[in-house]
Protein backbone atom coordinates (compact mmCIF):
# COMPACT_ATOMS: atom_id res chain seq x y z
CA UNK A 1 0.00 0.00 0.00
CA UNK A 2 0.98 3.42 -0.92
CA UNK A 3 2.74 5.04 2.28
CA UNK A 4 0.65 8.14 2.30
CA UNK A 5 -2.68 6.03 2.23
CA UNK A 6 -1.15 3.94 4.99
CA UNK A 7 -0.42 6.98 7.23
CA UNK A 8 -3.81 8.45 6.70
CA UNK A 9 -5.30 5.03 7.74
CA UNK A 10 -3.44 4.33 10.94
CA UNK A 11 -3.23 8.06 11.97
CA UNK A 12 -6.64 9.05 11.06
CA UNK A 13 -8.08 6.05 13.00
CA UNK A 14 -5.96 6.08 16.32
CA UNK A 15 -6.82 10.13 16.30
CA UNK A 16 -10.46 8.28 16.25
CA UNK A 17 -9.72 6.30 18.69
CA UNK A 18 -8.07 8.79 20.87
CA UNK A 19 -10.71 11.03 20.37
CA UNK A 20 -13.15 8.53 21.76
CA UNK A 21 -11.06 7.92 25.31
CA UNK A 22 -10.51 11.55 25.72
CA UNK A 23 -13.96 12.46 25.06
CA UNK A 24 -15.43 10.19 27.92
CA UNK A 25 -13.05 11.98 29.76
CA UNK A 26 -14.80 14.82 29.11
CA UNK A 27 -18.29 13.53 29.41
CA UNK A 28 -17.49 12.83 32.99
CA UNK A 29 -16.26 15.96 34.05
CA UNK A 30 -19.39 17.57 32.18
CA UNK A 31 -21.84 15.17 34.30
CA UNK A 32 -20.27 15.49 37.40
CA UNK A 33 -19.95 19.29 37.03
CA UNK A 34 -23.97 19.57 36.54
CA UNK A 35 -24.90 16.70 39.08
CA UNK A 36 -21.82 17.40 42.09
CA UNK A 37 -20.72 20.55 41.14
CA UNK A 38 -17.11 22.17 42.16
CA UNK A 39 -16.28 19.60 44.86
CA UNK A 40 -17.09 17.32 41.75
CA UNK A 41 -14.84 18.02 39.49
CA UNK A 42 -11.73 18.54 42.11
CA UNK A 43 -12.32 15.46 43.30
CA UNK A 44 -12.18 14.00 39.87
CA UNK A 45 -9.16 15.97 38.55
CA UNK A 46 -7.13 14.96 42.40
CA UNK A 47 -8.03 11.06 41.43
CA UNK A 48 -6.62 11.73 38.03
CA UNK A 49 -3.19 10.83 38.43
CA UNK A 50 -4.31 7.64 39.73
CA UNK A 51 -5.86 6.55 36.62
CA UNK A 52 -2.82 8.08 34.91
CA UNK A 53 -0.77 5.50 36.90
CA UNK A 54 -3.03 2.78 35.90
CA UNK A 55 -3.18 3.17 32.20
CA UNK A 56 0.20 4.09 32.03
CA UNK A 57 1.39 0.52 33.28
CA UNK A 58 -0.92 -1.09 30.95
CA UNK A 59 0.64 1.24 27.91
CA UNK A 60 4.00 0.13 29.25
CA UNK A 61 3.26 -3.55 29.03
CA UNK A 62 0.91 -3.25 25.96
CA UNK A 63 2.89 -0.87 23.64
CA UNK A 64 6.40 -2.29 24.77
CA UNK A 65 5.23 -5.90 23.73
CA UNK A 66 3.26 -5.05 20.79
CA UNK A 67 6.26 -3.01 19.39
CA UNK A 68 8.72 -5.98 19.85
CA UNK A 69 5.70 -8.43 18.58
CA UNK A 70 5.40 -6.20 15.42
CA UNK A 71 9.79 -5.73 14.82
CA UNK A 72 10.15 -9.38 14.96
CA UNK A 73 7.04 -9.65 12.46
CA UNK A 74 8.54 -7.30 9.93
CA UNK A 75 12.14 -9.43 9.98
CA UNK A 76 9.83 -12.24 9.67
CA UNK A 77 10.56 -13.79 12.59
CA UNK A 78 8.19 -16.73 14.04
CA UNK A 79 8.40 -16.37 17.53
CA UNK A 80 6.01 -13.70 18.20
CA UNK A 81 3.17 -15.28 20.14
CA UNK A 82 5.14 -15.19 23.22
CA UNK A 83 4.42 -11.14 24.02
CA UNK A 84 0.86 -11.25 23.62
CA UNK A 85 0.54 -14.12 25.77
CA UNK A 86 3.30 -12.48 28.81
CA UNK A 87 1.59 -8.86 28.41
CA UNK A 88 -1.81 -10.33 29.49
CA UNK A 89 -0.32 -12.00 32.42
CA UNK A 90 1.67 -9.39 33.40
CA UNK A 91 -1.31 -7.00 33.16
CA UNK A 92 -3.07 -9.59 35.27
CA UNK A 93 -0.99 -9.58 37.95
CA UNK A 94 -0.52 -5.95 38.36
CA UNK A 95 -4.31 -5.22 37.79
CA UNK A 96 -5.40 -7.50 40.99
CA UNK A 97 -2.62 -5.56 42.96
CA UNK A 98 -4.22 -2.08 41.94
CA UNK A 99 -7.83 -3.85 42.72
CA UNK A 100 -7.20 -4.87 46.43
CA UNK A 101 -5.12 -1.22 47.01
CA UNK A 102 -8.22 0.77 45.49
CA UNK A 103 -10.88 -1.48 46.87
CA UNK A 104 -9.59 -1.16 50.32
CA UNK A 105 -7.83 2.43 50.95
CA UNK A 106 -9.97 4.60 48.31
CA UNK A 107 -10.56 7.10 51.53
CA UNK A 108 -6.63 7.19 52.28
CA UNK A 109 -5.67 7.75 48.10
CA UNK A 110 -7.91 10.59 47.78
CA UNK A 111 -6.41 12.29 51.07
CA UNK A 112 -3.33 11.28 49.66
CA UNK A 113 -3.67 13.13 46.16
CA UNK A 114 -4.81 16.50 48.27
CA UNK A 115 -8.54 15.82 49.33
CA UNK A 116 -9.78 17.17 53.00
CA UNK A 117 -12.94 15.55 54.14
CA UNK A 118 -15.52 17.28 51.77
CA UNK A 119 -13.70 16.01 48.73
CA UNK A 120 -12.65 12.69 50.56
CA UNK A 121 -16.52 12.06 50.94
CA UNK A 122 -17.25 12.65 47.46
CA UNK A 123 -14.04 10.71 45.91
CA UNK A 124 -13.57 7.68 47.76
CA UNK A 125 -16.90 5.82 46.25
CA UNK A 126 -15.57 7.04 42.83
CA UNK A 127 -11.91 5.69 43.17
CA UNK A 128 -13.25 2.27 45.01
CA UNK A 129 -15.13 1.41 41.91
CA UNK A 130 -13.11 2.33 38.79
CA UNK A 131 -9.80 0.83 40.55
CA UNK A 132 -11.53 -2.59 41.15
CA UNK A 133 -11.97 -2.90 37.63
CA UNK A 134 -8.36 -2.25 36.99
CA UNK A 135 -7.64 -5.44 35.34
CA UNK A 136 -9.93 -4.65 32.68
CA UNK A 137 -8.53 -1.24 31.92
CA UNK A 138 -5.32 -3.26 31.88
CA UNK A 139 -6.51 -5.99 29.43
CA UNK A 140 -7.92 -3.20 27.30
CA UNK A 141 -4.53 -1.20 26.58
CA UNK A 142 -2.64 -5.05 25.75
CA UNK A 143 -5.19 -6.06 23.55
CA UNK A 144 -5.49 -2.79 21.66
CA UNK A 145 -1.96 -2.16 20.98
CA UNK A 146 -1.66 -6.10 19.62
CA UNK A 147 -4.86 -5.78 17.64
CA UNK A 148 -3.43 -2.40 16.38
CA UNK A 149 0.10 -3.97 15.71
CA UNK A 150 -1.30 -7.02 13.95
CA UNK A 151 -2.49 -5.23 11.04
CA UNK A 152 -5.86 -3.95 12.43
CA UNK A 153 -6.36 -0.74 13.20
CA UNK A 154 -9.82 -0.13 12.31
CA UNK A 155 -10.78 -3.05 14.72
CA UNK A 156 -8.33 -1.27 17.57
CA UNK A 157 -10.32 2.34 16.72
CA UNK A 158 -13.89 0.81 17.10
CA UNK A 159 -13.34 -0.83 20.14
CA UNK A 160 -11.80 2.48 21.34
CA UNK A 161 -15.06 4.73 20.05
CA UNK A 162 -17.17 2.32 21.16
CA UNK A 163 -16.13 2.09 24.82
CA UNK A 164 -16.22 5.29 24.93
CA UNK A 165 -19.72 5.68 23.59
CA UNK A 166 -20.72 3.25 26.33
CA UNK A 167 -18.88 4.90 28.75
CA UNK A 168 -21.12 8.27 28.06
CA UNK A 169 -24.06 6.97 27.62
CA UNK A 170 -24.19 5.26 30.81
CA UNK A 171 -22.56 8.14 32.55
CA UNK A 172 -26.13 9.72 31.59
CA UNK A 173 -27.97 6.76 32.71
CA UNK A 174 -26.64 5.74 36.05
CA UNK A 175 -25.88 9.34 37.28
CA UNK A 176 -29.28 10.97 35.84
CA UNK A 177 -32.35 8.26 35.85
CA UNK A 178 -30.93 6.54 38.57
CA UNK A 179 -29.62 8.65 40.30
CA UNK A 180 -26.19 7.57 41.43
CA UNK A 181 -24.17 10.24 41.27
CA UNK A 182 -20.04 10.08 41.59
CA UNK A 183 -20.66 6.70 41.84
CA UNK A 184 -22.44 6.06 38.95
CA UNK A 185 -19.75 7.92 36.80
CA UNK A 186 -17.43 5.13 38.41
CA UNK A 187 -18.77 2.36 37.37
CA UNK A 188 -19.54 3.93 33.55
CA UNK A 189 -15.96 4.39 33.31
CA UNK A 190 -15.27 0.94 35.24
CA UNK A 191 -17.32 -0.80 32.84
CA UNK A 192 -16.26 0.66 29.52
CA UNK A 193 -12.78 -1.21 29.04
CA UNK A 194 -15.01 -4.59 29.10
CA UNK A 195 -16.36 -3.32 25.66
CA UNK A 196 -13.07 -2.37 24.50
CA UNK A 197 -11.90 -5.84 25.10
CA UNK A 198 -14.92 -7.84 24.04
CA UNK A 199 -14.41 -5.63 20.53
CA UNK A 200 -10.46 -6.70 20.05
CA UNK A 201 -11.79 -10.31 20.54
CA UNK A 202 -13.25 -9.78 17.14
CA UNK A 203 -9.96 -9.62 15.44
CA UNK A 204 -7.89 -12.07 18.06
CA UNK A 205 -10.05 -14.65 17.31
CA UNK A 206 -10.21 -14.17 13.74
CA UNK A 207 -8.06 -16.55 11.27
CA UNK A 208 -6.35 -13.23 10.19
CA UNK A 209 -5.08 -12.67 13.53
CA UNK A 210 -1.43 -14.15 14.30
CA UNK A 211 -2.13 -13.32 18.20
CA UNK A 212 -2.72 -16.34 20.26
CA UNK A 213 -2.85 -16.83 24.43
CA UNK A 214 -1.30 -19.29 26.07
CA UNK A 215 -1.16 -19.90 29.62
CA UNK A 216 2.71 -19.54 29.78
CA UNK A 217 5.05 -19.11 32.86
CA UNK A 218 5.20 -15.19 33.26
CA UNK A 219 8.80 -14.16 32.10
CA UNK A 220 10.41 -11.36 33.73
CA UNK A 221 13.04 -11.03 31.33
CA UNK A 222 10.79 -10.26 28.54
CA UNK A 223 8.77 -7.90 30.38
CA UNK A 224 11.76 -6.03 31.03
CA UNK A 225 12.21 -6.18 27.19
CA UNK A 226 8.90 -4.85 26.59
CA UNK A 227 9.25 -2.22 29.42
CA UNK A 228 12.61 -0.91 27.71
CA UNK A 229 10.67 -0.05 24.11
CA UNK A 230 7.49 0.81 25.89
CA UNK A 231 8.72 3.47 28.78
CA UNK A 232 7.77 6.24 25.92
CA UNK A 233 4.28 5.21 26.25
CA UNK A 234 4.55 4.84 30.40
CA UNK A 235 5.94 8.65 30.90
CA UNK A 236 3.93 10.06 28.17
CA UNK A 237 0.56 8.22 30.51
CA UNK A 238 2.42 9.26 33.92
CA UNK A 239 3.51 12.63 33.06
CA UNK A 240 -0.39 13.99 33.01
CA UNK A 241 -0.83 12.03 36.68
CA UNK A 242 2.33 13.75 38.14
CA UNK A 243 1.53 17.31 36.30
CA UNK A 244 -1.70 16.99 37.71
CA UNK A 245 -0.37 16.12 41.41
CA UNK A 246 2.02 19.01 41.19
CA UNK A 247 -0.33 21.23 40.13
CA UNK A 248 -2.96 20.91 42.27
CA UNK A 249 -0.62 21.12 45.06
CA UNK A 250 0.94 24.54 43.88
CA UNK A 251 -2.57 25.48 42.93
CA UNK A 252 -4.36 24.43 46.20
CA UNK A 253 -1.39 26.45 48.01
CA UNK A 254 -2.10 29.59 45.30
CA UNK A 255 -5.72 29.69 45.01
CA UNK A 256 -7.69 26.71 46.98
CA UNK A 257 -10.20 24.38 45.79
CA UNK A 258 -11.68 27.20 43.31
CA UNK A 259 -8.14 26.93 41.21
CA UNK A 260 -8.01 23.11 41.08
CA UNK A 261 -11.77 22.61 39.83
CA UNK A 262 -10.27 25.87 37.08
CA UNK A 263 -7.62 23.83 36.47
CA UNK A 264 -9.59 20.32 36.08
CA UNK A 265 -11.24 21.70 33.43
CA UNK A 266 -8.36 22.95 31.73
CA UNK A 267 -6.44 19.39 32.59
CA UNK A 268 -9.70 17.53 30.98
CA UNK A 269 -10.27 20.08 27.87
CA UNK A 270 -6.13 19.44 27.38
CA UNK A 271 -6.67 15.61 27.44
CA UNK A 272 -8.95 16.31 24.15
CA UNK A 273 -6.70 18.00 22.49
CA UNK A 274 -3.47 16.02 23.19
CA UNK A 275 -6.00 12.91 21.38
CA UNK A 276 -4.98 14.15 17.89
CA UNK A 277 -1.18 13.91 18.46
CA UNK A 278 -1.39 10.89 20.68
CA UNK A 279 -3.06 9.46 17.25
CA UNK A 280 -0.72 11.00 14.90
CA UNK A 281 2.36 9.33 17.46
CA UNK A 282 0.37 6.03 18.25
CA UNK A 283 -0.98 5.70 14.33
CA UNK A 284 2.81 6.09 13.03
CA UNK A 285 4.33 3.66 15.38
CA UNK A 286 3.10 0.49 13.71
CA UNK A 287 4.28 1.47 10.33
CA UNK A 288 7.66 2.61 11.44
CA UNK A 289 8.64 -0.42 13.26
CA UNK A 290 7.40 -2.61 10.60
CA UNK A 291 9.65 -0.04 8.06
CA UNK A 292 12.31 -0.44 10.41
CA UNK A 293 12.40 -4.14 10.70
CA UNK A 294 12.58 -4.37 6.67
CA UNK A 295 15.18 -1.05 6.66
CA UNK A 296 12.81 1.28 4.92
CA UNK A 297 14.98 4.08 5.82
CA UNK A 298 13.70 6.43 2.95
CA UNK A 299 10.18 5.44 4.38
CA UNK A 300 10.09 5.96 7.92
CA UNK A 301 11.68 9.87 6.80
CA UNK A 302 8.53 10.47 5.14
CA UNK A 303 6.70 8.88 7.78
CA UNK A 304 8.16 11.46 10.59
CA UNK A 305 7.89 14.34 7.89
CA UNK A 306 3.94 14.00 7.21
CA UNK A 307 3.73 13.40 11.16
CA UNK A 308 5.44 16.59 12.11
CA UNK A 309 3.71 18.39 9.63
CA UNK A 310 0.03 17.60 10.81
CA UNK A 311 0.41 18.03 14.34
CA UNK A 312 1.52 21.68 13.46
CA UNK A 313 -1.93 22.08 11.54
CA UNK A 314 -3.60 20.36 14.80
CA UNK A 315 -1.99 22.99 17.21
CA UNK A 316 -2.56 25.87 15.42
CA UNK A 317 -6.25 25.14 15.33
CA UNK A 318 -6.14 24.05 18.43
CA UNK A 319 -4.74 27.25 19.57
CA UNK A 320 -7.08 29.73 17.79
CA UNK A 321 -9.72 28.08 18.95
CA UNK A 322 -8.86 28.37 22.55
CA UNK A 323 -8.17 31.95 22.08
CA UNK A 324 -11.24 32.79 20.52
CA UNK A 325 -13.63 30.43 22.81
CA UNK A 326 -12.06 30.34 26.04
CA UNK A 327 -15.16 32.13 27.61
CA UNK A 328 -18.14 29.89 25.90
CA UNK A 329 -15.80 26.50 26.76
CA UNK A 330 -15.39 27.53 30.43
CA UNK A 331 -18.96 28.44 30.79
CA UNK A 332 -20.24 24.81 29.66
CA UNK A 333 -18.09 23.67 33.08
CA UNK A 334 -19.38 25.94 35.14
CA UNK A 335 -22.87 25.64 35.89
CA UNK A 336 -22.77 28.39 39.67
CA UNK A 337 -21.62 31.06 37.10
CA UNK A 338 -18.32 31.31 39.78
CA UNK A 339 -16.79 34.80 38.16
CA UNK A 340 -13.37 33.54 40.25
CA UNK A 341 -13.33 30.06 38.44
CA UNK A 342 -14.16 31.11 34.86
CA UNK A 343 -10.97 33.91 35.48
CA UNK A 344 -8.79 31.15 36.19
CA UNK A 345 -9.62 28.99 33.86
CA UNK A 346 -9.67 31.10 30.63
CA UNK A 347 -6.79 32.38 31.54
CA UNK A 348 -5.15 28.75 32.01
CA UNK A 349 -6.65 27.42 28.82
CA UNK A 350 -5.18 30.46 26.70
CA UNK A 351 -1.99 30.10 27.96
CA UNK A 352 -1.85 26.45 28.80
CA UNK A 353 -2.47 24.85 25.00
CA UNK A 354 0.25 26.97 24.15
CA UNK A 355 2.31 24.16 24.46
CA UNK A 356 0.98 21.80 21.64
CA UNK A 357 2.84 23.99 19.70
CA UNK A 358 5.86 22.15 20.80
CA UNK A 359 3.93 18.57 22.45
CA UNK A 360 2.82 17.32 19.46
CA UNK A 361 6.70 17.18 18.08
CA UNK A 362 7.58 15.70 21.08
CA UNK A 363 5.70 13.17 21.37
CA UNK A 364 5.70 11.86 17.71
CA UNK A 365 9.38 12.05 18.23
CA UNK A 366 9.28 9.61 21.32
CA UNK A 367 7.26 7.74 19.42
CA UNK A 368 9.80 7.08 17.17
CA UNK A 369 12.35 6.45 19.28
CA UNK A 370 10.33 3.60 20.48
CA UNK A 371 9.49 1.67 17.05
CA UNK A 372 13.02 2.00 16.38
CA UNK A 373 13.58 0.04 19.95
CA UNK A 374 16.57 3.00 21.24
CA UNK A 375 15.03 3.02 24.50
CA UNK A 376 17.23 5.60 25.57
CA UNK A 377 16.39 7.78 23.81
CA UNK A 378 12.92 7.32 24.33
CA UNK A 379 13.32 7.38 27.53
CA UNK A 380 15.22 10.68 27.96
CA UNK A 381 12.65 12.30 25.79
CA UNK A 382 9.58 11.27 27.90
CA UNK A 383 11.68 11.52 31.29
CA UNK A 384 12.19 15.43 30.19
CA UNK A 385 9.13 16.51 29.47
CA UNK A 386 7.11 14.37 31.35
CA UNK A 387 8.87 14.92 34.94
CA UNK A 388 12.11 16.74 35.13
CA UNK A 389 10.98 20.03 32.72
CA UNK A 390 7.50 20.33 34.10
CA UNK A 391 8.13 20.09 37.62
CA UNK A 392 11.14 22.15 37.51
CA UNK A 393 8.83 24.82 35.36
CA UNK A 394 5.73 24.96 37.49
CA UNK A 395 7.75 25.47 40.74
CA UNK A 396 10.32 27.89 39.63
CA UNK A 397 7.16 30.09 37.30
CA UNK A 398 4.79 29.74 40.25
CA UNK A 399 6.80 31.20 42.48
CA UNK A 400 7.44 33.91 40.14
CA UNK A 401 4.16 34.69 38.57
CA UNK A 402 1.46 32.63 40.85
CA UNK A 403 -1.33 31.11 38.64
CA UNK A 404 0.05 32.50 35.76
CA UNK A 405 3.45 31.08 35.84
CA UNK A 406 1.39 27.67 36.36
CA UNK A 407 -0.54 27.94 33.30
CA UNK A 408 2.92 28.81 31.50
CA UNK A 409 5.16 25.84 32.95
CA UNK A 410 3.95 23.33 30.08
CA UNK A 411 4.47 25.28 27.06
CA UNK A 412 7.82 26.53 28.56
CA UNK A 413 8.63 22.41 29.16
CA UNK A 414 7.57 21.25 25.98
CA UNK A 415 9.56 23.93 24.00
CA UNK A 416 12.43 23.42 26.12
CA UNK A 417 12.19 19.43 25.46
CA UNK A 418 12.02 19.81 21.74
CA UNK A 419 15.55 20.96 21.43
CA UNK A 420 16.46 17.46 22.66
CA UNK A 421 14.03 15.52 20.76
CA UNK A 422 14.98 17.37 17.35
CA UNK A 423 18.59 16.58 18.06
CA UNK A 424 18.06 12.60 19.25
CA UNK A 425 16.35 12.51 15.79
CA UNK A 426 18.94 13.29 13.81
CA UNK A 427 21.13 10.61 15.56
CA UNK A 428 18.51 8.12 15.28
CA UNK A 429 18.33 8.02 11.60
CA UNK A 430 21.40 8.33 11.12
CA UNK A 431 22.72 5.18 13.36
CA UNK A 432 19.59 3.47 14.03
CA UNK A 433 19.63 1.38 11.17
CA UNK A 434 23.22 0.41 11.29
CA UNK A 435 22.89 -1.21 14.41
CA UNK A 436 19.73 -2.96 13.43
CA UNK A 437 21.40 -4.34 10.67
CA UNK A 438 24.25 -5.79 12.63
Amino acid sequence: MNVRKQFAKYVSQNIFGMIGISLYILADTFFISQAVGADGITALNLVLPLYSFIFAIGQMIGVGSAIRFAVEKGQGKKEKYPWFSNALIWATIFGAVFTVIGFLFPEHLVALMGGDASIVAVGAPYTRIFMSFSIFFMWNHVCNAFVRNDGAPTVAMAATLFSSLFNIVFDYVLMYPLGMGMAGAALATACSPIVGVLICLVHILSKKSSLHFHFVRPDFRRLCMACQVGVSAFVGEMSSGVTTLAFNYLILGLTGNTGVAAYGVVANLAIVAMALFNGIAQGTQPLISDYYGRNEQGLIRRVIKMGLCLSFVFAALIVFVVWRFAAPITAIFNKAGDPVLAMYAEEGLRLYMLGFFFAGWNMLGASVFSAMEEARAAFAASMLRGFVLILLCAFVLAAVFGMTGVWLAYPAAEALTLVVTFAGLRKVLRTGFERNTH
